[in-house]
């Protein structure tokens, strides 16, 4: 494997990779514990940092990508810890170290006036790097799915799995991981989809870590973002489909209730994967949040 190294500096590297007869090169930031963030930057123009759910990782947003770079933004796609070509280290899959490898994605790149966008857990990670490390670099937040204000049940919040659910699941993973991945894929989307791209789909889960997959499990369940939402001072648009089976539509009222200067977007005909389910509508309604 062939490693460049950028002006110097070892923090901020390049790797090409060599797959299926394709050159793929992509920048690695290194955490602030030195694990290696896997990074997809491409294009130029305003950056939109893209934040995928569990547990895929960033090729998840292809289809939005495409639509970002023809309307010439820059997309920026992070790997977390665990996922994709990133580093999979023992720990670390709390939102608030997760929240601080974006950071220093964000700090690294030096990107100004981003918009940022958290799918499923990446909107719960998107909301803790605002509130851990504030809104100066971030112009527009879109949460999309976004597993909050919280994932699980509890004392006045009826919505979504119970924590014994979410053990079930976890349990699953433990015993056959990709038979767990076949049957929560049967519930991520409303629309069918051909049989290659669900497949393609699953993939991307298939390649993650199997601890990393467990332990940001475990954070899914137990996070609670509740009390600190007021505290979002960018724009916000809540993307959430209607038929969702993973996060309820009432996750996206919950939020707008507490998120100062949001508001929702409901997808009529979408489940949780919105960005398949009703890809031209949500890249269309992204790109108009944007401008």
């Amino acid at each position: 494997m062939l490693i460049i190294y950028l002006n110097g500096v070892s923090l901020n590297y390049a790797r090409i990779y060599y797959y299926m007869g394709v050159i793929q090169m992509g920048t690695f930031i290194q955490a602030v514990d030195g694990t290696q963030i896997y990074v997809e930057d491409v294009g130029s123009g305003q950056p939109v940092v893209m934040l995928h759910g569990w547990p895929a990782n960033n090729n998840m947003f292809e289809y939005q990508k495409n639509a970002l770079l023809d309307a010439g933004y820059r997309y920026i796609g992070v790997d977390y810890r665990g996922y994709g070509k990133s580093d999979a280290p023992a720990s670390g899959y709390d939102y608030a170290t997760m929240a601080s490898d974006i950071d220093q994605v964000i700090t690294q790149l030096e990107l100004k006036d981003a918009a940022l966008l958290g799918f499923s857990m990446g909107g719960g990670i998107a909301l803790r790097y605002l509130l851990n490390h504030g809104s100066s670099k971030i112009s527009k937040l879109i949460l999309a799915g976004a597993a909050a204000p919280v994932f699980t049940q509890r004392e006045g919040y009826p919505y979504g799995m119970t924590k014994d659910e979410v053990d079930d699941l976890i349990a699953d993973t433990r015993k056959d991981r990709p038979a767990m991945l076949e049957g929560f894929g049967k519930i991520f989307f409303e629309q069918e989809h051909s049989e290659p791209l669900t497949q393609w789909f699953h993939n991307l889960s298939v390649a993650a870590s199997s601890h990393g997959t467990i332990l940001s499990a475990i954070a899914l369940r137990d996070e609670d973002l509740r009390d600190e939402l007021p505290q979002i001072d960018v724009e916000t648009l809540i993307i959430h489909g209607k038929k969702d089976k993973v996060c309820p539509f009432e996750f996206a009222e919950e939020m707008q209730k507490a998120i100062p200067n949001s508001r929702i977007e409901p997808f009529e005909e979408s489940g949780h994967g919105t960005v398949l389910d009703e890809r031209e509508k949500f890249n269309d309604t992204l790109l108009a949040f944007l401008k």
